[in-house]
């Protein structure tokens, strides 16, 4: 405490000094302080200069990857477009107009990336001897751009549960057509080209089977008392021809009457039994009773017939979620290109080539999967109908993953009180089971309690299509 008062003394006697040496101390204090302080404030300026500059350039790079993603510029367009961007937000922060300067725009083509170096010439608040008054301040940023095509194809549960209900006030096929409608027009919103479109959407509405519309010709129809495969192609014609009752269809089958998990084409040429060779068409099992009313439409950029389709969808029939899975796979599998050139319903699904398309699965269902006509090889004689719909299921999107399409699901109204809690467990374990694996920025499995909330998961999962296309 004696050493304290000493040295508070001793301040004192400092500070009452009129002497020459407190002013020469005190004038190179405060050279040094104000040195000081006009360092602080020029380190500040720059620091403040620096970030403005990254966050205009940042955004002129990003804005401009995503209008080549979107087909909405060409790569020739790439250096105006961030040269026009810099100019409209070059008075960000701290910035002055024309300040900001394109020194160099990079665009490579193997790795899907614009690289931008920019810099911008700072006048120093406090300029410091032989350093000048200007100080020059980079930035460069780099972003992904994707010039992939997409092909997504839904699959959307129409069944009877599905339908208007006055008593609980729901509307469950009408909250699915709304959604539905405004993701393809979310999609297609993309195409900026209608002779070359980014973005196709196929749908398929399904129930206890698909309605195939104008590929009904791929269909081969059972009797009750006749064969389970479609007959050798050096068959009579009179052989061959079955009356079809609808344009339904249900599992394809394999010679020995097992659900086939392929994307073959139904030009594909097997053996039967006894070595003959048939066409690998798909079956309408004999025992089917509801046939959709809404027929499927193969990949497509007109959204008009689009949303025509999804407008005719009316609820009625069981769950049969095997089936649709199967058809989705179809629509995008190359094996049926050909098959849908010919039948006139465009040019059919690209190629399986991550680098070149994106190729996207939403299967939505607002129950447990219930019907089957055909159960898997090795599975047990007496599976129900429901576990073998799962089943199948869940083989289809286990090929459809290995072939490289990523796959969503959603989940619609699945706490309704109908549903025992089994019955709500297996559909959910179905559809994670059936989803692609979630990553720590993307949700490929989503449940919807409402209308509100199942467009919101569409719209989610639109967002992440355009995620995907740009950082794989």
């Amino acid at each position: 405490m004696r050493q304290f008062k000493v040295l508070v003394r001793g301040m004192d006697r400092f500070a009452r000094d009129r002497g020459g040496n407190f002013a020469v101390l005190f004038g190179a204090a405060a050279t040094l302080l104000a040195l000081g302080a006009g360092f602080a404030v020029n380190i500040s300026q720059l620091y403040n200069a620096r970030s403005s500059l990254q966050g205009v350039v940042d955004a002129a790079v990003t804005s401009t990857a995503r209008d080549l993603t979107l087909g909405i510029i060409k790569e020739a367009d790439a250096n105006r477009s961030v040269q026009s961007f810099l100019d409209a937000n070059s008075t960000a922060g701290i910035l002055q107009a024309g300040q900001i300067v394109l020194d160099k725009l990079t665009i490579n083509r193997t790795a899907k990336t614009v690289q931008a170096d920019v810099h911008a010439d700072i006048d120093l608040y406090f300029p410091f001897f032989s350093m000048g008054d200007m100080r020059r301040v980079t930035s460069s940023t780099t972003a992904l751009y994707s010039d992939k095509k997409i092909e997504v194809a839904m699959m959307l549960d129409i069944t009877g549960s599905m339908a208007a209900n006055r008593r609980a006030k729901t509307n469950k096929i009408g909250d699915l057509q709304a959604a539905a409608s405004q993701t393809v027009k979310d999609l297609l919103g993309q195409n900026r080209d209608p002779n070359d479109p980014r973005v196709r959407v196929a749908i398929i509405p399904y129930a206890e089977a698909v309605n195939t519309g104008g590929l009904a010709g791929t269909v081969f129809v059972e009797t009750q008392d006749g064969p389970k495969l479609p007959p050798p192609i050096d068959a009579p014609v009179a052989v061959s021809t079955t009356t079809a009752p609808d344009k339904c269809a249900t599992e394809r089958k394999d010679k020995d009457g097992y659900a086939d998990y392929s994307s073959d084409g139904p030009d594909t040429l097997r053996r039967n039994s006894k070595g003959k060779t048939y066409q690998a068409k798909v079956n309408r099992d004999y025992r089917m009773r509801t046939c959709p009313a809404a027929a499927l439409v193969p990949l497509t950029a007109d959204q008009d017939k689009l949303l025509t389709a999804i407008d005719h969808f009316q609820a009625a029939g069981v769950t049969a979620g095997g089936i649709a899975a199967q058809w989705g796979y179809y629509m995008l599998s190359p094996s049926w290109r050909a098959t849908i050139a010919d039948a006139r319903l465009g040019t059919g699904p690209a190629n399986f080539d991550p680098k070149k398309v994106a190729k996207i699965a939403i299967l939505m269902t607002d129950g447990q999967f219930n019907t089957a006509f055909a159960r898997g090889r090795g599975a047990a004689a007496w599976q129900d109908e429901g576990e073998t719909s799962r089943a199948n299921a869940e083989a289809i999107c286990d090929n459809m993953k290995r072939d490289g399409i990523e796959v969503f699901t959603i989940g619609f109204d699945l706490s309704d009180p109908s549903m025992t809690t089994t019955e709500r467990d297996q559909a959910k374990s179905v559809l994670k089971d059936c989803s692609s694996a979630d990553t720590s920025s993307l949700k490929h499995y989503y449940e919807a309690a409402t209308g509100a909330e199942l467009s919101d998961a569409f719209g989610e999962i639109t967002r992440n299509i355009e995620k995907l296309t740009i950082d794989r």
